[in-house]
């Protein structure tokens, strides 16, 4: 439950990702860790443009993030190894991210992001790896695994 509400999921969706992190060989909590992270909406929470997982899925519905130039819409969408990350030109002129570079370069984003307050982006660099992430991850697996 704690998980779920942390992401912002709803239960059906909560279980796809652990079938599906279930169904690859290897460690199963991990599996399921990357795939939460790798969320946009929470890739946009940890680089610090938005101040929930909330606000980052609801920047990311408005059409104020562009994956790799484009922009994207889908907050459960997968970043992968690679992608950047940035914030659309009509977004940064607003009032709403007047200050945000100077936000941003208070900001300490986790060691799989590679992040530019200049240029208001971030790059992922590798996958998603969080040792403290505020639920038990293998009691979860256990759950589901019934």
């Amino acid at each position: 439950q704690k998980a779920k509400q942390l992401y912002g999921l709803l239960e059906k969706q909560f279980s796809n990702y652990v079938a599906e992190a279930s169904n690859k060989t290897g460690d199963t909590a991990k599996f399921l860790v990357n795939y939460l992270e790798s969320r946009l909406d929470n890739v946009i929470y940890r680089t610090g443009l938005a101040s929930s997982r909330r606000a980052g899925r609801q920047l990311v519905s408005h059409g104020h993030i562009l994956v790799n130039g484009k922009k994207l819409d889908i907050p459960s969408y997968r970043v992968r190894v690679g992608e950047e990350i940035s914030l659309s030109d009509k977004s940064k002129a607003s009032a709403l991210f007047e200050k945000i570079s100077e936000k941003l370069s208070k900001v300490e984003a986790p060691g799989w992001l590679g992040l530019d307050p200049k240029k208001v982006s971030a790059k992922v660099l590798n996958a998603p790896t969080v040792d403290d992430q505020g639920y038990d991850a293998k009691s979860i697996i256990e759950f589901y695994s019934r």
